[in-house]
């Protein structure tokens, strides 16, 4: 960054960046870009205007029908999302949550509590609400919980495999966009780097970074490829290459890549046999000796409907050059996702320049602003946890499957498990209508639990569809710190403006349960929010101090405001000692290599993860054998307006919006065979549900692809033969919920196929900008 705050500002710090607080004439609280900032995002600027939007959740809520149950000893979800909401007061609020907590613990036990949170609730150290959630329930005896990501989660799993180390620390040692600059001569990106994504970092952002970084790789001569069925995945500035695959094929042109490598004698055999184990096998299946077909450039051309010639000049050129490929999360977010993760660092293992600067392998550049960044990577202080007495886990996208089916059983990660009886479902942070699949399935589970409590800011579909819902401030109306790891700034989050309504912090809410609970003391501590912000600032300036970085006490910090943190200091790179000397510096692997064949995960005898990298047919794809009546597919793709489906409501995300709808990009081919022009409303449908939207026609993307961003506030109305239709453009609508296998189990929603048509008659009225009906 070029600057640190100035004496007596105030700032804030959200996931899409850090901003300075100003007091407008009128008395209106108003931001702006914090000068260290070269790239700031537009979607912070547009947030303080709609923090008293008529969205705002003001005053407690309980949903009348759970009302009338409760007092009569009756519990039934079959009203949430269809019947009015009381207002109470937090007093009436707070005790029936608590009474609800000891039932529910005395009756069904702690495995029964669902702790549904989610982690881009705030970027504040303290008031993140799945810290403070799981920190109140592991006090009074733990919840079920959820693992993994929906950003990543069969990234994460298979990763320890076939390298040994977790995704999550994996971030953080990537190799740094500096040295992309310095080194690399060709980046092959399946995914593409689609700077929009790159906004954003879980924690905070100090200083945008990747357009800057993409830049200076091109004028250093960096050449990139985009492997997307979206040209706009990789910004103009690079002069990209497009390579407009099938989506949910970049596992054939992987494999085709590494095809011509070993056919053609341009593979490194001294790396691979220092250095991997199972080349062997994974050669075999290449050349078609395993299964009898040979994965060619000719193979894989008329599955992902690329040129033969292009994948073999693409792969010489591979061969020739400093290369890096580049795996964006997007392309495990598919079914079977594990493989085109594994079969990237197999391709990367055959060029053999793992280890190398400016080489090797990348998982998530461009996909968060933090990944690659170069600054000193302190350990920031968090609010502690505590120690979880429940055992009882879902992987993140089955939370559906638990709902629906409690005691049956499903595999994950080599073991066999079942899903809990959850009775009760306590959600603060994160919207599981944004996040889930196939939001029609979601709801059949949804209704099926007691008692759904919900924190939250907005009457969105969480708020709407809870029976207690209880009002939470912004990050504007309460004292934080922001500051994530990688990033290049700590900010003081001071409070700029009163809470609105009868808004508390979710410290608040949880300290006034713990004390109905018994466990005030040991969830407070003794301190209130501006003790506890203090204490851990002051832990993270002591663990910054053992890295030899000096940063201001606690109250010149939150003078300050803003403190830059320098680059972290050059060291070897991630693989680096491990090439030199495999034997000396081996990885956390069963064989201490990268394993491009794993016996542990052929021992597990998954047919959908077998145990090397394959293409395996996903559930439906274009030209596949399961296109049938739904000839496109759906790209749902994170929007440039808003993160996930966070202020929806505000003018930036509402001003990008087509008639009211979410935008739909169809290709001009796609568009014309179907009537449809730009700007028209159009009906988006498939088996399992339909959605409106409103169209845009772009050349942008491959025919045959549609792309619909996820986030658009859920709006049911009476859609076809009555079933329901979300009016609004969310594409969960229409996502399949599915695991990307067994191993995994993760999230599926980039395997879609879907029909598009001009939506006849009156469009519905956008209803869930304002509060529920009867709520004031």
């Amino acid at each position: 960054m070029d600057g640190q705050g100035a004496a007596g500002a105030r700032y804030t710090a959200f996931h899409w960046g850090t901003y300075r607080t100003r007091l407008d004439a009128d008395g209106a609280i108003g931001l702006e870009p914090f000068d260290g900032d070269p790239s700031p995002s537009p979607i912070g600027l547009d947030l303080a205007a709609s923090l008293a939007a008529p969205c705002r959740v003001g005053r407690p809520h309980v949903r009348a029908g759970w009302l009338d149950g409760h007092a009569a000893g009756a519990f039934g979800g079959a009203g949430r999302g269809r019947e009015p909401f009381v207002p109470v007061s937090w007093e009436v609020a707070l005790d029936l949550v608590a009474a609800e907590l000891a039932r529910v613990r005395a009756d069904h036990g702690n495995a029964a509590i669902f702790g549904g949170s989610y982690g881009w609730g705030s970027a504040g150290r303290f008031h993140h609400p799945q810290g403070q959630l799981h920190r109140f329930l592991n006090l009074i005896g733990g919840y079920t919980r959820s693992v993994n990501a929906y950003s990543h989660a069969a990234a994460e799993v298979i990763l320890p495999y076939v390298i040994g180390h977790g995704l999550r620390p994996f971030h953080g040692t990537q190799m740094p966009w500096p040295v992309l600059a310095e080194h690399a001569e060709l980046v092959v990106a399946f995914g593409g780097m689609n700077a929009k994504n790159a906004q954003v970092s879980p924690g905070g952002v100090g200083s945008h970074i990747v357009r800057r970084s993409l830049a200076r790789c091109a004028e250093r001569g960096v050449r990139f490829v985009n492997v997307s069925p979206i040209r706009d995945d990789m910004p103009a500035l690079v002069a990209p290459e497009w390579l407009p695959l099938r989506p949910n094929t970049d596992v054939a042109v992987m494999l085709a890549l590494a095809f011509v490598l070993i056919e053609e004698g341009l593979c490194d055999h001294d790396f691979l046999a220092r250095c991997t184990v199972g080349f062997d096998v994974f050669r075999r299946y290449v050349g078609g000796e395993t299964d009898g077909v040979a994965k060619t450039p000719e193979w894989a051309a008329g599955i992902a409907d690329v040129p033969a010639a292009a994948l073999r000049d693409l792969a010489r050129r591979m061969a020739r050059a400093r290369t890096f490929i580049a795996l964006s999360w997007s392309i495990q977010r598919g079914d079977h996702g594990e493989q085109p993760i594994w079969a990237g660092i197999a391709l990367a293992a055959v060029l053999g320049q793992i280890g190398l600067p400016g080489g090797g392998f990348g998982i998530g550049h461009g996909c968060c602003n933090y990944i690659g960044n170069p600054a000193a990577r302190v350990p920031w202080a968090a609010l502690p946890q505590g120690r979880n007495a429940v055992d009882a886990f879902v992987p993140v996208a089955r939370f559906t499957d638990m709902l629906l089916t409690p005691g049956a059983s499903f595999d994950y990660d080599g073991k066999r498990l079942s899903y809990p009886d959850v009775k009760l479902v306590y959600w603060a942070g994160g919207n599981p209508f944004h996040h889930q699949q196939d939001i029609n399935r979601l709801l059949a589970g949804w209704r099926r639990p007691q008692t759904i409590i919900v924190n939250e800011v907005w009457w969105n579909a969480c708020a709407r569809h809870a029976d207690i819902v209880l009002p939470v401030t912004s990050p504007l109306e309460r004292n934080d710190f922001g500051a994530a790891a990688g990033e290049g700034a700590a900010v003081a989050m001071r409070q700029a403006m009163q809470p609105v309504g009868e808004a508390r912090n979710d410290f608040d809410i949880f300290r006034g349960l713990a004390a109905r609970l018994g466990v005030l003391e040991a969830f407070a501590e003794g301190r209130d929010e501006m003790a506890w912000v203090r204490h851990l600032y002051e832990q993270s300036r002591a663990a910054a101090q053992r890295m030899g970085i000096a940063l201001p006490a606690f109250d010149a910090f939150w003078e300050q405001g803003v403190v830059e943190l320098p680059e972290g200091a050059a060291g070897p790179l991630l693989f680096e000692a491990f090439r030199g000397e495999p034997e000396a510096h081996p990885l956390p692997t069963p064989s201490g290599r990268i394993e491009i064949s794993s016996a542990t995960i052929g021992a597990f005898g998954y047919d959908d993860c077998p145990h090397h990298p394959a293409w395996i047919e996903p559930a439906e794809r274009l030209g596949g054998p399961s296109t049938g009546s739904y000839p496109l597919h759906l790209i749902s793709s994170q929007p440039a307006v808003r993160l996930h489906s966070q202020h929806d409501h505000a003018s930036l995300s509402r001003a990008a919006k087509i008639a009211g709808r979410e935008p739909i990009t169809l290709h001009p081919a796609d568009a014309a065979a179907r009537c449809i022009e730009a700007g028209d409303i159009v009906r988006v449908f498939n088996g399992r549900g339909e959605c409106l939207a409103g169209a845009v026609v772009s050349e942008a993307l491959r025919p045959g692809v549609v792309q619909l961003a996820t986030g658009a506030w859920y709006d049911p109305q009476a859609g076809s033969e009555g079933a329901p239709r979300d009016v609004h453009g969310n594409p969960n609508m229409l996502t399949m919920d599915k695991g990307t296998s067994r191993l995994a189990q993760g999230p599926t929603a980039m395997t879609t196929l879907v029909e598009v048509e001009r939506f006849r008659g009156n469009a519905p009225e956008i209803r869930v900008f304002a509060a529920p009906e009867g709520v004031d």
